[in-house]
């Protein structure tokens, strides 16, 4: 017989601040620190947040709730969750497709996920030697390209997986729990001073007024169709993780008020990351809609002109390591927590049997141009999206509402109507519209210009 990864014999959370921990390291990662600046720099600043705040509270929010919610009931991982759960309601057992597409949409991030994530550890040893100091803005860049060859990037995307699978190989309390009630206060205290270095020696006026001044004027369908594709890929629904982080979570524990927490600080990460990297955007004429390239290319340069730049940049990539680490490790955790339950696997050997292929389509990446947009396409445009949208279903229609009623025991029943409402309607609905258009960016059959007006 498979091997429970949850339930009664299974470990749990040893306390509500390492669950929160997890859960958050989990939904902070590079997303928080790159993508949410450059999508707020494409699409308006405030105009922007303001939609994007509505998007986590309306439709992120009430999704990462019922993962929550699958992941304990069943105690197991999220294919066997969604797929015991199913049985036991007397469905087919083809909902474990709910789990399913989670688990599709984290194992192929982390197979991308790892080359990115090896790049920044580059980046912030090369900072912390100075590898940046004393260059002019072009010299930085240059400096930069040296150390993007196959070989430099097959060694870090190495080192990284090699680091991701030891932490998930030791377990619940001696991998996960202890790495991030270390690493996520030391993120936070990072995360912080450098946003008041930031704004005490940059343009904090003018990063302040572009994120947070009202421009209601200036929201376009455009605008608000990109907030909510941030709103949901920024928290991490739809990949799994609350389902299986729920598994270790108990009774005991408010579902509405944890889930509330974890979105409200993953948002708050966002914003912040917002105040670090603006006010030097705008100190240095930066092009805030760069994308990665001003993770990698711009503020290298500009670290290189800033007094103790060496120290500020490396700063910067070790936060952004911490980010990417606390994520990648619950990304293994959620495909190899499959390979315990369905497949009967050890634990240690289930994380480095997947983390090794994980790894070694990462390698593939670095070696094959144009798979990894291939693969970013499929976990983000089509199983991430798919898995949110599987899991509103699930929950919202398929489970009855006194199961969901129990699991949200105490959670008031004003939130939990609340929580009904939009789990059944607004979120299937935002979320099939995502993956419409994700799948549209990508083959142009015309739905993003109907949309949008354009």
């Amino acid at each position: 017989m498979p091997a429970p990864v949850g339930g009664a014999s299974a470990p749990q959370w040893s306390s509500r601040y390492a669950f929160l921990m997890a859960a958050v390291g989990s939904a902070v990662g590079l997303g928080n620190l790159w993508r949410f600046p450059f999508q707020a720099g494409e699409n308006g600043g405030s105009a922007f947040v303001f939609i994007y705040l509505l998007c986590v509270v309306l439709i992120a929010y009430p999704i990462l709730m019922g993962e929550l919610s699958i992941g304990r009931h069943k105690g197991l991982s999220a294919v066997g969750s969604t797929r015991q759960l199913a049985v036991d309601l007397g469905k087919s057992q083809a909902w474990l497709v709910v789990g399913l597409a989670g688990v599709m949409a984290a194992f192929l991030v982390l197979t991308t996920y790892s080359v990115i994530a090896g790049q920044v550890m580059a980046y912030a040893l090369m900072s912390f030697m100075g590898e940046f100091a004393g260059r002019s803005a072009s010299e930085a860049a240059t400096a930069a390209s040296l150390y993007d060859g196959h070989g430099f990037a097959l060694f870090w995307h190495t080192l990284f997986m090699v680091i991701t699978i030891v932490i998930v190989t030791r377990g619940l309390r001696g991998g996960i729990e202890r790495v991030v009630t270390i690493l996520m206060p030391i993120f936070f205290l990072m995360l912080v001073g450098l946003s008041i270095y930031a704004l005490s020696s940059g343009a904090a006026g003018k990063a302040v007024d572009y994120l947070f001044a009202p421009r209601f004027a200036e929201i376009t369908p455009t605008i608000a169709l990109s907030a909510l594709g941030q709103a949901f890929f920024s928290i991490g629904v739809g990949g799994a993780i609350m389902i299986t982080y729920g598994s270790f979570l108990p009774q005991s524990e408010n579902i509405g008020d944890n889930a509330a927490v974890i979105a409200g600080a993953d948002t708050l990460v966002a914003m912040v990351a917002g105040l670090m990297i603006f006010p030097v955007v705008f100190a240095f004429a930066l092009d805030p809609g760069a994308g990665m390239g001003l993770i990698f290319n711009a503020l290298p340069a500009v670290f290189s002109s800033m007094p103790a730049g060496s120290v500020i940049g490396g700063l910067f990539f070790f936060l952004a390591f911490i980010a990417a680490l606390t994520s990648s490790i619950s990304l293994l955790m959620v495909v190899s927590s499959v390979g315990e339950d369905q497949f009967g696997l050890g634990a240690k050997f289930s994380a480095v049997l997947f983390g090794v292929i994980c790894w070694t389509i990462g390698t593939a990446t670095i070696f094959i141009p144009g798979l990894g947009p291939w693969l970013d396409f499929f976990s983000g445009s089509v199983f991430l999206p798919l898995g949110g949208l599987f899991v509103a279903i699930f929950a919202g229609w398929v489970v009855p509402r006194a199961i969901m009623r129990k699991e949200l025991h105490n959670t008031r029943e004003s939130v939990f109507r609340y929580w009904r409402f939009f789990i059944r309607y607004a979120a299937p609905i935002a979320v099939f519209v995502i993956l419409l258009l994700g799948i549209d960016a990508k083959f142009d059959f015309g739905l993003n210009r109907l949309l949008t007006g354009g």
